[in-house]
C-alpha cells in the first residue's frame, strides 16, 4: 500500500484529489495538509511514502517544504496549475520526484506515483522550462538522468556513451548548468 499525505490549501481540490486517489486499490491516503508546515509535521508523524504538494501554498510553498523534506525518505510531488519560468530548475534542486500539472487526468496521477515509487521521477514535460528547447534524445538522457545512473547500462548500449555524453553537454549548455 503506497501512504500518501497530500497538502493543497484549496479545500475543494484536496477533497477531490484524495478521493480520486482513494479509489485506487493501492492507495491510501493518511493525511491532508493545507500548507508546507503542516505537510512537514505530518510526514514527520506519519512517515508516508509520498507527499503531494500544491506548488504555491501560504505559510510554506510546496518547494520550500520539498526542501525541508529532502533527509526523510519521503518521495515529493509537486502539483502547479501554471508553468512559471525558473520554477522547474527549482523543482530539480528541491530534488523532488516529481513535478506534474493539476490538469492531467487522474489516472495519470495514480500512475505517476506508481512510476515514483518504482524509483523514476516523473516532470511533466510542458512545466520544463524551454520545452522546445530540448530535443527528443535529450529529453530521453534527461529522464535517464532524473533516474540516476542504475538506471543507465552503458554495457548494454555499446558505442552510445559518447552519445549521451554529448546529449548531456547540449542540455547542460541550455539549461545553464556547469560543467561536471
Amino acid at each position: 500500500m503506497i501512504r500518501i499525505v497530500i497538502a493543497e490549501n484549496q479545500q475543494m481540490l484536496l477533497e477531490a484529489i484524495s478521493s480520486l486517489l482513494n479509489l485506487e486499490e493501492d492507495i491510501e491516503i493518511v493525511g491532508q495538509a493545507s500548507n508546507g508546515e503542516e505537510a512537514m509535521a505530518l510526514v514527520n508523524q506519519l512517515r508516508p511514502d509520498v507527499c503531494i504538494m500544491d506548488m504555491e501554498m501560504p505559510v510554506m510553498s510546496g518547494l520550500e517544504a520539498a526542501e525541508a523534506l529532502r533527509s526523510f525518505e519521503c518521495k515529493v510531488v509537486i502539483l502547479t496549475t501554471f508553468r512559471r519560468t525558473g520554477y522547474f530548475q527549482l523543482a530539480l534542486k528541491a530534488d523532488v520526484s516529481g513535478y506534474l500539472l493539476k490538469d492531467n487526468p487522474g489516472e495519470e496521477l495514480a500512475c505517476s506515483i506508481r512510476c515514483i515509487m518504482d524509483g523514476k521521477r516523473i516532470y511533466s514535460p510542458e512545466l520544463i522550462d524551454g520545452p522546445s528547447s530540448h530535443n527528443g534524445r535529450e529529453m530521453g538522457v534527461l529522464g535517464l538522468l532524473a533516474d540516476g545512473p542504475s538506471n543507465i547500462e552503458p554495457s548494454n548500449q555499446s558505442g552510445t556513451i559518447g552519445t549521451v555524453r554529448k546529449y548531456f553537454s547540449n542540455i547542460k549548455d541550455k539549461m545553464k548548468l556547469p560543467a561536471g
